[in-house]
């Protein structure tokens, strides 16, 4: 890889000086339904893009960018990620609902590090051989500034208030960034090679892959605070989990992962992964990391709990993916639900009913069928409803996110005055008798009362009533709607006898 910079001054430098890149752009955590954020891994050889669901840990979708990507940073709401094409001189732009290129952003000569501010409207991107930094305006996808830095730029990243970018330089400095002039308002010098680049997500504390350790920059004071020994030289990647708690750094001729306790400041694991290791970032919840096997062609999936490699994921050809290629956890797609409500739902012929859409998710169209064969297209029609009955009415409601459809059942009554109509079995027998009554009134009714002739009542509209003494029992069925009431009487209706005087009767009064 050394013969990539063969015709300039730098050909003493192995592919992980030419290669270097930034470890991560800081990733702003939102409480939201956790969806599984997606991973996505620039393969330098085959030149695209690896998109890894990280709930799966399958690759999903392959996507085509320039010659050569390296650097690899996704925005805050995860909508857009920025790749660094080294050999193009441009960043590709992939909207990450079609996982398709929009855009290709010219910027400097061999760019390499590439961060997102946390509002999504500024992404830093490290040009090696300019020794410059591109700053993108993402509304136009267009260069606005060029900001110099150091010599040979590598890793990039920014402070979680979006106020400061930190860039690592090879000539042993990270340049700080002043986001609101576009200015170097300290250069920090730091030991041994750096190349990546994390900012804690409290702001407090930065941390720099740099020959074989790890180096603790606190924003304060822009001073090392803490060099940490990680593996051998070259150390590479450097990744913060959300907490904080943590720090992984890839060792690229060692082929493992340095896990550092960031309160001890002292490596507390080291996890066995693939050949050469150079891209690592953290899941948003902080369970897994993921690191990108060069030599392999595969990432190495850790779990943080037990510091072990889980699972291999194969990807494309000569995978290099600095930065922070995870993106946040996403929010579970709000599905368009349909609802309605109406007033009134039951009354008298002609009845007119408003109908209220109360779908969510902003419905665009609106098709509502009232089940006497009628429709309406309008979000929140009044529908008149002609003669009696009970209609079953439907909404479907629309927008760009699909379509929905509700159905109430007999929603609506319209009746009229109801005649009241009734029969029951058995209509004789002897002591306990159980009787099962039945309604047969018309017109719809809505209430009933039923007295049985023996003192008792019951509102039921299919009542079941036992008679425990002889007689002959008259029975009334009272019926009413909102149309008005009717009533039916049944005298000498239900006739129980005893066994010791089966054929003598006693009328009820």
């Amino acid at each position: 890889m050394e013969e990539m910079k063969s015709d300039e001054t730098h050909g003493e430098h192995t592919l992980i000086a030419v290669l270097g890149i930034t470890t991560l752009v800081f990733l702003i955590l939102v409480g939201v339904a956790s969806a599984a954020p997606f991973a996505y891994i620039a393969n330098m050889e085959s030149n695209n893009v690896s998109v890894i669901d990280t709930d799966t840990n399958t690759v999903t979708a392959t996507v085509n960018v320039g010659t050569y990507p390296v650097g690899v940073a996704v925005n805050s709401d995860g909508t857009k990620v920025y790749v660094t094409n080294h050999y193009d001189n441009t960043v590709s732009v992939i909207d990450t609902a079609t996982n398709a290129v929009i855009a290709t952003v010219p910027v400097g000569r061999w760019p390499e590090g590439v961060a997102v501010n946390p509002a999504g409207t500024d992404v830093y991107v490290a040009n090696n051989d300019d020794n410059t930094v591109s700053v993108i305006d993402t509304a136009t996808n267009a260069v606005i500034a060029t900001v110099p830095v150091g010599r040979e730029p590598e890793g990039v990243a920014v402070a979680p208030d979006g106020t400061k970018v930190y860039v690592v330089n090879t000539d042993d400095t990270v340049s700080v960034i002043n986001t609101g002039t576009n200015t170097i308002i300290a250069t920090i010098p730091v030991d041994g090679f750096p190349v990546g680049v994390a900012v804690s997500s409290d702001g407090k504390k930065v941390y720099v892959a740099s020959g074989g350790n790890c180096t603790v920059i606190d924003t304060a004071t822009n001073t090392v605070t803490a060099t940490v020994p990680v593996g051998s030289n070259p150390s590479y990647g450097v990744a913060v989990n959300p907490a904080g708690t943590k720090v992984y750094v890839t060792n690229v001729f060692d082929d493992d992962v340095s896990v550092i306790d960031t309160d001890t400041k002292t490596v507390i694991a080291t996890v066995p992964v693939g050949w050469s290791p150079h891209g690592v970032a953290v899941t948003a919840d902080g369970t897994k990391v993921y690191v990108v096997n060069g030599g392999h062609d595969n990432v190495s999936v850790i779990d943080t709990n037990t510091n072990t490699v889980t699972t291999t994921i194969n990807v494309g050809t000569g995978p290099v993916s600095l930065g922070q290629f995870i993106g946040p956890q996403q929010a579970q797609p709000v599905p368009l639900v349909a609802n309605f409500s109406a007033n009134p739902t039951e009354g008298k012929a002609p009845l007119k009913v408003t109908f209220t859409d109360e779908s969510t998710e902003l419905p665009t169209k609106w098709k509502w069928t009232f089940g006497d064969g009628s429709k309406s297209f309008l979000q929140n029609p009044t529908h008149k409803y002609s003669k009696a009955g009970v209609y079953t009415v439907s909404l479907t409601v629309k927008n760009a996110k699909g379509s929905n459809t509700v159905t109430k059942t007999d929603y609506i009554k319209v009746v009229t005055k109801p005649v009241a109509a009734f029969s029951a079995s058995p209509t004789s027998g002897k002591t306990p008798l159980t009787v099962e009554f039945t309604d047969g009134s018309t017109g719809i009714p809505t209430k009933w009362k039923w007295s049985f002739g023996d003192g008792t009542i019951s509102r039921e509209q299919n009542p079941e009533h036992q008679y425990l003494q002889e007689g002959k029992y008259k029975v009334t069925l009272t019926v009413s709607n909102v149309a008005g009431c009717n009533t039916i009487k049944k005298t000498n209706y239900i006739k129980v006898t005893t066994n010791t005087r089966p054929s003598i009767y006693s009328e009820n009064k």
